[in-house]
């Protein structure tokens, strides 16, 4: 009996929305600290880009009168992928919606996961053209190096909190056929992690236990660097810019990914990261399971995980204070 035929419909995440309550000094934070560039605006949004974001942009920049996540969208393989995932989404139950007043991409379908935030799927994009002032000089790179701030490569991926976690991998494996590369079981058997991806990458997003029992919270998002040593460059760049590091650098034991995390101001927690040679090439990889027991050591060379990056999310909580 030969194991079911791999769904391979999503190609990639392409962009989160992040919403912020003090928008121009997100703005400032993303595109003078982080070094993304400015590729558009419509309404109450700003759209910005990664310097090898081949897409017109990664990240959508909202002001709204909270923190956390507006949607985060994946780009499928094909027209025919994208009707064949929406299909599979409305055959499991769940309630999609056309949106066609889209900026650098085409009509999209919106849905919620189990624990309620909001995702998207879309074939149709906008491959970013530099201007002339941002043009760089080998035609296979979408944009020039900004050599600004930070200087972010790409989005990676983001980390949303949920209350059931099983309940979210089982969705995204049962309607948008992600496989799940490594999770976190808890001596009561609950699930506490997952990491998912549709690529070669290990993960393109990950759920972990939310602490407080509140649904549809987010946790952070992450834009890759070149190296293990542009992550420590980056320390340097949120130190001499005044942004307080929550934790890192340092190495995961999850995924081994090097590390670094920050709050821009909006409240949203943002990472910088260098994910090595982690790709997943085994067509037939089998799950890692981390128990309890093993992920109570801490991170990979023994850094303790700081407090706060089990219990804060966005939006923030009643009387919580922002970080």
């Amino acid at each position: 009996m030969h194991p079911p035929e791999p769904v391979m419909d999503v190609a990639h995440l392409g962009h989160v929305e992040l919403l912020t309550p003090k928008p121009d000094d997100s703005l400032r934070f993303f595109r003078d600290v982080m070094g993304m560039t400015v590729s558009g605006a419509q309404g109450d949004s700003v759209f910005l880009r990664g310097w090898d974001d081949y897409e017109r942009y990664s990240l959508q920049l909202t002001a709204s009168k909270t923190s956390g996540l507006g949607h985060a969208a994946f780009r499928t393989r094909s027209a025919q992928a994208l009707e064949r995932r929406v299909a599979a989404l409305r055959a499991d139950g769940c309630e999609v919606t056309e949106v066609t007043d889209n900026v650098g991409h085409g009509p999209s379908f919106r849905f919620r996961d189990p624990d309620g935030h909001v995702f998207e799927l879309y074939w149709e994009t906008e491959w970013y053209a530099a201007p002339d002032d941002r043009r760089a000089a080998l035609k296979n790179q979408p944009e020039r190096y900004p050599a600004r701030g930070v200087n972010v490569r790409r989005i990676d991926h983001f980390n949303c909190l949920a209350v059931d976690v099983r309940a979210c991998r089982a969705f995204f494996e049962r309607t948008l056929g992600f496989r799940c590369t490594e999770r976190i079981e808890l001596d009561s058997g609950e699930e506490a992690g997952m990491w998912l991806t549709a690529t070669n990458k290990s993960y393109d997003f990950a759920f972990t236990k939310e602490a407080h029992g509140v649904p549809g919270r987010f946790h952070h998002v992450t834009f890759a660097l070149d190296s293990r040593e542009a992550v420590l460059q980056a320390a340097d760049t949120f130190l001499d810019a005044g942004v307080p590091i929550e934790t890192g650098p340092h190495k995961h034991a999850v995924q081994q990914t090097f590390f670094l995390y920050v709050h821009e101001p909006g409240g949203n927690r943002v990472e910088v990261a260098h994910a090595g040679a982690r790709l997943v090439l085994a067509p037939d990889w089998k799950t890692i399971t981390w128990t309890e027991a093993e992920r109570k050591k801490g991170q990979a060379w023994g850094l303790r995980t700081v407090e706060s990056f089990h219990t804060r999310g966005t939006p923030p909580l009643p009387g919580e204070d922002a970080p």
